[in-house]
């Protein structure tokens, strides 16, 4: 099969930029304030987050869980995007990481959307089911650990709504999953995960080539 996808060199990437983002100063501030981070790869790219946005309102998402919210940009794009009584509930370890964040969530006006979890999101995850919350969430955006993916997704399809979207991150992984050569845990994590979604009659997907790879997955 030959390849019909349009090659993304800086000239065409700088155009989409022009063309399509639409970030505001305070989402900026929060992104380049994150590439100062030791970690800043783990930032998503702000096309991305755009186009999660973009899905929370197509979707009409009133109830979000976000697994592995690191600086608090993808949070930010989703909050924005919700409606006003809509609940973003971000699940993460490091209090040092989302405190980044926390400031830029106030001045946008969306904090009181957001429900942070500092635990092990499997545990939230867990309680919530446990709670009674199991078919009440619209979206589920999972970029954390990756060893731990089906996990997260099978935690994640009891919680959404019939016709609810989940989101992975780092599905193509900068090629590594097509690399046989590249056995890293994390890779082979990934590969699992690649493997188990195309073969999931319980969803419907698609693996979108922004970013680092972004795997939508609507439960059936």
């Amino acid at each position: 099969m030959s390849n019909q996808t349009l090659p993304l060199n800086d000239q065409i990437y700088q155009y989409l930029l022009e063309h399509s983002l639409r970030e505001t100063a305070l989402m900026r501030e929060l992104r380049e304030l994150t590439l100062k981070h030791a970690r800043a790869r783990m930032q998503i790219a702000p096309e991305q987050g755009q186009f999660m946005a973009l899905l929370v309102e197509l979707v009409g998402a009133r109830k979000i869980i976000e697994i592995g919210t690191f600086t608090g940009y993808s949070a930010l794009c989703m909050a924005q995007a919700m409606p006003a009584d809509g609940k973003l509930i971000c699940c993460d370890i490091s209090e040092e990481w989302t405190s980044i964040g926390q400031p830029f969530w106030q001045r946008a006006g969306v904090a009181d959307r957001i429900d942070l979890r500092i635990a092990p999101a499997l545990d939230t995850l867990d309680e919530l089911i446990l709670s009674g919350e199991a078919g009440d969430f619209d979206m589920a955006f999972i970029d954390a650990d990756k060893t731990n993916c089906l996990n997260y997704h099978e935690r994640c399809l009891e919680l959404l709504r019939s016709g609810g979207l989940l989101m992975f991150d780092n599905t193509l992984w900068g090629g590594s999953v097509a690399d046989p050569a590249d056995q890293d845990e994390d890779t082979l994590a990934l590969r699992e995960l690649n493997q188990m979604l195309h073969r999931d009659q319980r969803i419907s997907i698609s693996l979108v080539p922004i970013g680092d790879g972004l795997t939508l997955a609507r439960k059936r």
